[in-house]
């Protein structure tokens, strides 16, 4: 039984130095499509943190609201309404606005942060955290911190954490922090903080009770949300928008997909990295098969196949790209580790992304290698060797 040369490996390797080269430019490009995919996938997860920590069926907003760091206010009025009809169990008002941070042992960071104003007898705002203050929130001036905001926001978060009391400004009103609760920041929030309505208020001077930024409801059990939602919204103004859960956060997504650059240039940083590992796989298959034409037109000479020469440069495209895809991989979970603890926003390497690159990468080297290949198949021993 004759034992099967793997002229593929043989030719890649012949040339360690350049089968280095190789992968290292490879690894680049898969590096550059890993971060690029992955910084877009942060971009929307965080962008709707908020959104999925939130217990409700049904949100009310206004319809000129672009996203959560800019949203606009609508008549308190209208969730009153909304918790009249049939099928609506409960509904929470929630404040929000971005107000000016100013903490005295660091007066040199200077950072908006969200403020969220919430009824402290609601027990229904379920985010992490939360609810273990609710009582201590009624207390003028007090507010809770998300334990993962920005790095600028750390000696805040150190001092509470080692007994240190803390007192900052917000919108040039003092806050004493009372605890922290669990969410994460976003590219459009660095940090935020809760506190009561009334103490949004005195935050948000300008701000009145009955204007509310959003309303959560919550269906009674049996009933279905799309059914109260169409009543909801035939019988409220369209002063008023009513989203589902995945409404809202599409909503979100959409808003960071299409109205504003983030979104594309991620997706664009995406196909470039395609594109550059595309040419790097090209120009080194092309060289390759440039500098050895004596030795495939030998083969040719020797009986072989065009097919069976195609076959041994998609072979080397498919070694090539497995290769730099594994060392690829492992440096991209690195830098993801490094990113998330930096910025705190969720970068972490999913199954479904890791496979797609590695689609990706198997395609990107296979069609260089086709490109590559036009040169052998119109190859002449007789002119080679000439």
């Amino acid at each position: 039984m004759t034992r099967r040369v793997p002229y593929a490996w043989l030719q890649l390797s012949h040339e360690k130095r350049r089968l280095m080269a190789a992968i290292g430019g490879i690894m680049f490009a898969v590096i550059l499509v890993f971060m690029q995919l992955g910084l877009r996938a942060a971009l929307f997860d965080s962008s709707v943190r908020f959104h999925r920590s939130l217990d409700y069926d049904l949100v009310m907003l206004s319809p000129r609201t672009p996203f959560l760091a800019q949203t606009k206010e609508f008549p308190r009025n209208r969730l009153i309404q909304a918790a009249g009809f049939d099928g609506v169990e409960s509904v929470s008002p929630l404040y929000t606005a971005l107000a000016r941070s100013y903490y005295e042992p660091t007066p040199d960071v200077h950072r908006k942060i969200l403020v969220i104003g919430i009824d402290p007898k609601d027990t229904n705002i379920r985010l992490p955290g939360v609810n273990d203050f609710l009582f201590m929130l009624r207390e003028p001036d007090t507010v809770i911190m998300d334990h993962f905001s920005r790095r600028e926001f750390n000696p805040i978060i150190e001092n509470f954490n080692n007994k240190v009391p803390v007192e900052l400004m917000l919108n040039e009103r003092h806050v004493r922090l009372i605890g922290l609760y669990g969410l994460g920041a976003s590219f459009g929030v660095d940090g935020s903080v809760i506190t009561s309505d009334l103490n949004f208020l005195r935050i948000m001077p300008s701000r009145s009770m009955g204007s509310i930024d959003l309303g959560l409801i919550r269906v009674t059990d049996g009933q279905s949300p799309e059914t109260v939602q169409s009543e909801l919204k035939h019988l409220l103004p369209n002063d008023v928008l009513v989203l589902s859960r995945l409404e809202y956060v599409q909503r979100e997504v959409d808003y960071w997909n299409s109205s504003t650059p983030i979104g594309y240039i991620f997706t664009l940083g995406a196909v470039i990295g395609g594109i550059v590992g595309l040419i790097i796989v090209y120009q080194i298959l092309y060289s390759d098969v440039a500098n050895h034409l004596a030795e495939y037109a030998t083969l040719k000479a020797m009986g072989y196949t065009n097919g069976f020469l195609s076959r041994l440069v998609l072979q080397e495209a498919l070694i090539l790209s497995v290769l730099s895809f594994i060392p690829a991989l492992g440096l991209s979970m690195l830098l993801y580790s490094q990113a998330a603890e930096a910025t705190q926003l969720p970068l972490s390497m999913t199954t479904e992304r890791a496979l797609a690159v590695l689609m990706m990468t198997i395609l990107m080297c296979s069609i260089s290698g086709l490109l590559a290949i036009r040169k052998l198949r119109g190859i002449d021993p007789a002119e080679v060797f000439a």
